[in-house]
């Protein structure tokens, strides 16, 4: 997953950054609200998790914590991604305050790193309407173990293959465009080329064959990973 983490507290940030990021998921960081809300309108994310005790802004409303505010301006704009809120704050006011705002799920500090990232999958699972176990033709997406197999085992893939994979996964039989994954791919300060992409998708078709899944290029939509027909005698 890429994820936005917005949090000020700097320890507990890096213990963050350091979790997810050994779980395989990529994050972008923000420390304020002005931050947040830029990467939040620049860049498509799969989750959010913000805190709401963010150092006060200009732009933040009064009265108005600033993680809550930029909680609203992604909603005001038609922007679904899951928010999972963090806060220190445990009154049943302001989980209240989070939920209204839009939030889909609340956890108060201090908390267990593995219930973040079991939220963050189950916030996503339900956005994109998909279950633990994924499968096309023998190729087999686990989620909850974060492991691809086909029917000789488990496939051994890069993270950026990886990355692609699921991606197409998520769920299977929809068109991804060449953008999107070259969003999922990229750093917020580089940008992946559509030669570097095709090269992972090369790489990718040429271990799946014999998975009953194979990705197929829909010229200037992007890529489509489907089960493949079965072969007749």
């Amino acid at each position: 997953m890429r994820i936005l983490l917005v949090e000020d507290d700097t320890v507990l940030r890096d213990v963050m950054l350091r979790s997810l990021a050994d779980a395989g998921h990529r994050i972008d960081v923000a420390t304020n609200v002005e931050d947040a809300d830029h990467l939040w309108r620049v860049q498509p994310f799969d989750a959010v998790l913000l805190d709401l005790n963010l150092p006060a802004t200009a732009s933040t409303t009064s009265g108005l914590s600033s993680g809550l505010h930029a909680l609203r301006q992604a909603r005001s704009r038609g922007d679904r991604t899951p928010v999972l809120v963090l806060t220190a704050r445990d009154r049943t006011d302001e989980r209240i305050a989070g939920l209204d705002a839009g939030a889909d799920d609340y956890l108060g500090k201090p908390f267990d790193l593995a219930e973040v990232e079991a939220r963050l999958r189950a916030l996503v699972r339900r956005a994109q309407g998909t279950e633990d176990i994924v499968m096309q033709g023998d190729l087999k997406l686990d989620r909850k173990a974060r492991r691809f197999s086909n029917a000789e085992g488990p496939l051994d893939l890069p993270a950026r293959e990886f990355e692609v994979l699921w991606e197409l996964m998520s769920p299977p039989g929809r068109a991804v465009s060449k953008r999107a994954l070259s969003d999922k791919l990229s750093g917020f300060d580089e940008a992946l080329g559509d030669n570097a992409l095709e090269a992972f998708i090369s790489r990718l078709r040429k271990k799946l064959a014999g998975s009953g899944a194979s990705i197929r290029t829909l010229r200037g939509i992007g890529y489509l990973l489907e089960a493949e027909p079965e072969s007749r005698a």
